[in-house]
């Protein structure tokens, strides 16, 4: 018999799919919902429990995880009819790992207090990769005394916990850093097609600036994929323009000026627009090319 507690998840998706896989390998029981009956019949293989409605995963479990595509799926599902708020008992804690509105997080926290029980935003960073190698970043908003409880939990699927502040401010984290994705992404793509339009090397102006000020984590990862000709997703492009509306809508709510991200979120938009939804973030150099009548790797 286990002395872990119950652990529920809803929205196997990309992500979802293998941090719940993690926490079975880690010895969690883990009860199951997704819409998607392939996926739910391959984690019953791996030792999961399946429920038929977030209402029942609530009612089966101690602790609830979604992770869903965007602010309408994680609002019908935490609040809505057969949702997890009608099958929360008291003590229950409910984590979200979906990039989401920090105002709807706002409200989910409230809604589930009033119940007797606890609402963590905890949106993650570091994509399909760090989903399933465990070494994700997790930004968490919440109770500090419910995110003491998780963090053996967290530690199973992330490298990094940071608690970040009350309800709604893991969310902000999240729009920051998808900020700086998104500035990371479509400047390695200017910086690549002005070197090939001018006539240098790209992969040599990579390597000569990759020492200095212009390191960051795009560079270390990201040119060498293009340059092979992959453009496959670890992250995909129609998830950075989503997560970049909810940054704009959010700035907008706020009152906060954020000029270039505004222009981010129109390129990735084209990028949408050009049939390239599917493809990785960094893929936006497709936008770029177009622009510039030049293509990287010719």
């Amino acid at each position: 018999m286990t002395n872990k507690p119950t652990l529920g998840y809803i929205g196997l998706g990309l992500m979802g799919k293998s941090m719940a896989i993690n926490l079975l390998k880690a010895g969690y029981p883990v009860v199951i919902h997704n819409r998607s009956r392939e996926v739910v019949q391959h984690l019953v293989k791996e030792g999961a429990e399946e429920a038929f409605s977030p209402k029942e995963v609530a009612s089966r479990v101690d602790i609830i995880f979604t992770n869903l595509p965007d602010s309408p799926d994680v609002e019908l599902v935490a609040l809505g009819k057969d949702g997890i708020l009608e099958g929360a008992k008291e003590g229950l804690i409910y984590v979200d790992h979906s990039t989401i509105k920090p105002s709807l997080a706002r409200r989910i926290n409230l809604e589930f207090k009033a119940k007797g029980a606890f609402s963590l935003d905890a949106p993650v960073s570091g994509g399909d990769i760090g989903a399933q190698e465990g070494t994700l970043a997790i930004m968490v908003g919440g109770s500090e005394a419910a995110i003491k409880k998780l963090l053996p939990i967290f530690e199973v699927v992330g490298k990094t916990t940071t608690h970040v502040g009350a309800a709604g401010s893991g969310q902000i984290a999240k729009a920051a850093n998808q900020i700086m994705v998104a500035a990371q992404m479509v400047a390695m793509a200017e910086l690549l097609i002005l070197a090939k339009k001018s006539g240098a090397d790209p992969a040599r102006v990579v390597q000569a600036i990759q020492g200095g000020a212009a390191q960051c984590w795009t560079l270390d990862v990201k040119p060498e994929r293009l340059f092979n000709g992959n453009r496959e997703p670890g992250f995909k492009a129609y998830m950075q323009e989503k997560d970049l509306k909810i940054v704009v809508d959010t700035a907008r709510e706020y009152g906060a000026p954020l000029p270039s991200a505004s222009l981010h979120t129109q390129l990735f938009g084209a990028m949408l627009q050009m049939g390239m939804a599917e493809l990785d973030n960094s893929a936006v150099i497709g936008v770029i090319e177009e622009l510039a009548s030049t293509n990287l790797l010719d």
